[in-house]
């Protein structure tokens, strides 16, 4: 599985990007599809999962529920990561990963293939 996420860039506080990560390979409708970040000197963190089938999704706590929105499009094989009102701490690189499994889950060793990250830069 390849997972090739972009969408990154510089944007304002209060500002808005959505990140895209197209997946090919071989990948199945029962997997999970994640997003993570890392910002610098941290580690990463679990942002939002969803099922690649039914679309049922998952959120982190408070610092990204009701701003970031998962979704996917099954046609494409790509999932997106609609974020809003983005904070200068919302900062980081974001990685989208996949889990073979049909788990929602923000543990990231239960997923297998990791895209290479797109950088995310919220100015003040």
């Amino acid at each position: 599985v390849q997972l090739q996420a972009s969408g990154g860039g510089l944007v304002q506080a209060g500002g808005s990007l959505r990140l895209s990560c197209a997946a090919s390979g071989r990948t199945f409708s029962s997997t999970v599809m994640g997003w993570f970040r890392q910002a610098p000197g941290k580690e990463r963190e679990f942002v939002a999962a969803i099922r690649w089938s039914g679309g049922s999704a998952f959120y982190a706590d408070y610092s990204v529920k009701g701003r970031f929105t998962i979704s996917r499009d099954n046609g494409k094989n790509t999932v997106y990561l609609q974020m809003n009102s983005l904070k200068p701490e919302d900062t980081a690189v974001y990685y989208c990963a996949y889990n073979p499994r049909d788990l929602l889950t923000r543990v990231a060793g239960q997923y297998t293939f990791w895209g290479q990250g797109t950088q995310v830069t919220v100015s003040s």
